[in-house]
C-alpha cells in the first residue's frame, strides 16, 4: 500500500515537471518565433499584396534614406508638380523642352527617356513634368516618381557641369536699368514669381519698351508654357498688379518661341477650318429644308 502511494506520488510530480517544462519551453520559443518574423518584415517596407510597380520597387530596394514624393496638380491639365521635399535647384530655374536640351542634366535626361513627356522644369524645389495630350498621367506617373526616388535617394548631381544649377537671374537689377526697370523687376521677382511657382511654372523677363509701347514683355515657363489660362494669368494678374505700381506699364505683352507660334497659328488655322465647316453644313441643312 505504502510502495503505491509513494509510486502515484512520484508520477503526479512527473508529471507537474513534464507540464512545467512544456509550459517554460512554449514561452521560450515565442520570441524566437516573433524574432525570426521581424526581419522578412524589416527587409520590405511593403506589404506582399501591393503590386510591384517600378515606383514601389525603387522604394523597396531604396536605402534607409528613402523619401515621400509628393505630386501637386497644376492649371494645365498636361503638367503635374512633383515635390521631393529638398531643394532641386539653388537658385534660379531650368527648363528642357527635347532631347537634345536634356543632356546637360542626368535626371531631366532619363526623365525625357519615358514615353510621353513632352518637357521638363526645375524649380527651387520642384520637378514639373509636362506630358504629350494623348499620355494617361497613370502610365506615366509611377515612372516619374521611379526616376525622381532614384536621383535624389542617390545624391546625384542635377547637372553635368558645375554652374549650370544656378540658373539665370533675369530680374537682377543692373546699375544701368532705370527706376522703372528697377521697380518691375522687384515686382516680378517678389510678388509674381512665388505664385506662378505655386503653379509648378516660372516667368522670365524680355524687357520693357520704356521708350516706345510700354509694354512689359514676359515669357513663361513650367505648366504655364502653353497653359489655357495663361492669358488670363498675365492679363488678370501680372498687368493689373504692375499698372497698380508703376504707372508706365500700358500692358503685358507674352513672348513665345517659334514653335509655340506655329503651335498656336495651326491651331487659329484649325479652329477657323471647322467653324467654316460648321457654317457650310448648316447651309446644305437648310437648303434641303431642315432647320437647325
Amino acid at each position: 500500500m505504502a510502495n503505491s502511494r509513494r509510486a502515484l506520488t512520484s508520477s503526479a510530480s512527473t508529471l507537474r515537471q513534464l507540464a512545467e517544462s512544456s509550459r517554460t519551453a512554449a514561452w521560450r520559443t515565442t520570441p524566437r518565433l516573433m524574432s525570426a518574423a521581424r526581419p522578412a518584415a524589416a527587409s520590405s517596407p511593403l506589404p506582399p499584396s501591393l503590386p510591384a510597380t517600378p515606383a514601389l520597387r525603387a522604394f523597396s530596394s531604396s536605402s534607409p534614406r528613402s523619401m515621400f514624393i509628393q505630386t501637386e496638380s497644376t492649371p494645365n491639365e498636361d503638367s503635374l508638380k512633383f515635390l521631393p521635399g529638398q531643394q532641386v535647384m539653388a537658385s534660379g530655374t531650368a527648363e528642357f523642352m527635347d532631347n537634345r536640351d536634356a543632356m546637360r542634366s542626368p535626371l531631366a535626361k532619363v526623365l525625357f527617356g519615358l514615353e510621353g513627356v513632352k518637357s521638363v522644369f526645375f524649380g527651387p524645389d520642384f520637378v514639373t513634368v509636362s506630358k504629350v495630350g494623348e499620355t494617361s498621367w497613370g502610365t506615366l506617373k509611377p515612372e516619374i516618381y521611379s526616376r525622381l526616388m532614384e536621383h535624389f535617394t542617390a545624391g546625384r548631381a542635377l547637372f553635368d557641369e558645375e554652374g549650370l544649377e544656378q540658373g539665370s537671374s533675369d530680374t537682377t537689377i543692373l546699375d544701368t536699368d532705370s527706376e522703372t526697370v528697377a521697380m518691375i523687376k522687384e515686382l516680378l521677382d517678389t510678388r509674381v514669381r512665388p505664385a506662378i511657382q505655386e503653379d509648378g511654372g516660372d516667368l522670365e523677363y524680355r524687357g520693357f519698351g520704356e521708350d516706345t509701347d510700354g509694354l512689359v514683355r514676359i515669357k513663361l515657363k513650367g505648366s504655364c508654357r502653353g497653359c489655357d489660362s495663361s492669358s488670363v494669368t498675365l492679363k488678370n494678374g501680372v498687368e493689373r498688379m504692375l499698372q497698380h505700381y508703376v504707372p508706365e506699364v500700358q500692358g503685358v505683352e507674352q513672348v513665345l518661341d517659334p514653335e509655340e507660334e506655329i503651335s498656336l497659328d495651326e491651331f487659329a488655322k484649325l479652329e477657323s477650318k471647322l467653324s467654316k465647316d460648321k457654317e457650310a453644313e448648316r447651309k446644305r441643312e437648310q437648303a434641303m429644308g431642315f432647320s437647325v
